[in-house]
């Protein structure tokens, strides 16, 4: 009985069936200053937040420049700046999530202190 255990679980690992993460399918609910302030420990993690966008700029570098706020943070830490594959409109509910990038320099003076890069963005429900 004990083998067959021992089987078992080691069949369990190997598929990857042992301990499916919500972190790894879906990163926790943020404030767009509770990113911010979290930044330098939040590079190379996938962030999410939820917000109104109030400004699009598609077509950019094959994505789209999408800033989304959610009434948080303070002049220089309130827009957070998304870059994705999808877009959305200006006015839309949003949830993002994607990448966490500090100090992201485009050159043409388009430098982000803060991007999302590769993000996903749903309506909110």
């Amino acid at each position: 009985m004990k083998i067959q255990s021992i089987a078992f679980a080691g069949l369990v690992g190997i598929l990857g069936l042992a301990s499916f993460s919500a972190s790894a399918a879906e990163a926790k609910l943020q404030t767009v200053a509770a990113i911010y302030k979290n930044k330098a420990a939040l590079v190379g993690k996938t962030v999410r937040a939820e917000g109104k966008v109030v400004k699009v700029n598609n077509g950019i570098m094959d994505r789209s420049f999408v800033h989304v706020q959610d009434g948080t943070g303070a002049a220089g830490s309130n827009n957070l700046v998304v870059t994705s594959k999808q877009t959305a409109k200006v006015g839309d509910q949003v949830t993002i999530s994607g990448v966490a990038v500090v100090n992201r320099d485009f050159g043409s003076g388009y430098s982000y202190p803060l991007l999302i890069e590769n993000a996903t963005i749903a309506g909110k429900k």
